[in-house]
């Protein structure tokens, strides 16, 4: 892996890491930060297709299909680690072991979007957001990023309005429910926790079927 890694970089919040249709020459493991991933509409609309957190790695699409399908975009200043696309077939020549962790993640990645397709798709607006913050804060749990319930929610409202096809009013009034119903508060950058039972069952996940990620 040191072989595979060429460097180490600092992208500020605002940075296109990747671009929709675009060629990239490097791939990326995210140290720290967080970030989106999305797709854009040809009238200019946007769908978030997902968040970007620690230990993801991002830019496959760029060395299996040759280039991105989506966007990808640093929400907070961000560590990467990079590594160069060209040499990707070399794990699966040589390493077979991290090539099975990267078609594990191909393959996690595909059980999420079926998983925010059926939410998007089937469930009501509360049960969308609890959903989705009961993602980010296992997640955040499993990085250790937690503290007295609480763990960094760094995006706006607007962009989880657009991961979950609803309006922005629609979101803030959901989210003022949850607070009303003591199960999550979401402000200044921080989801707090306040009934973590209630919201894992208005989340409908079983915390205990979810799998740790290989890091690459």
């Amino acid at each position: 892996m040191k072989r595979f890694k060429t460097g180490e970089m600092v992208a500020d919040s605002g940075t296109q890491l990747f671009m929709e249709g675009a060629r990239a020459a490097q791939l990326f493991t995210v140290l720290s930060g967080m970030g989106i991933r999305y797709k854009t509409l040809e009238n200019g609309r946007r769908q978030v297709i997902g968040f970007v957190m620690p230990g993801d790695f991002i830019g496959l699409q760029a060395a299996v299909l040759d280039a991105m399908c989506h966007s990808v975009e640093a929400t907070t200043p961000m560590r990467l680690c990079v590594f160069n696309r060209n040499r990707v077939f070399e794990l699966f020549q040589n390493q077979p072991e991290r090539a099975f962790s990267l078609t594990h993640i191909a393959a996690v990645e595909e059980h999420f979007l079926g998983d925010a397709l059926t939410t998007v798709g089937q469930r009501g607006a509360l049960e969308k957001i609890g959903w989705s913050l009961h993602r980010f804060y296992r997640r955040a749990c499993a990085l250790d990023l937690n503290k007295d319930n609480s763990c960094p929610l760094p995006f706006r409202q607007q962009d989880l309005a657009d991961a979950l096809g609803l309006s922005l009013v629609h979101t803030n009034k959901t989210l003022a429910k949850l607070k009303d119903k003591k199960i999550a508060q979401w402000s200044n950058g921080t989801l707090h926790i306040l009934d973590e039972d209630a919201l894992t069952t208005l989340s409908g996940i079983d915390p205990d079927n979810i799998q740790p990620r290989p890091l690459i």
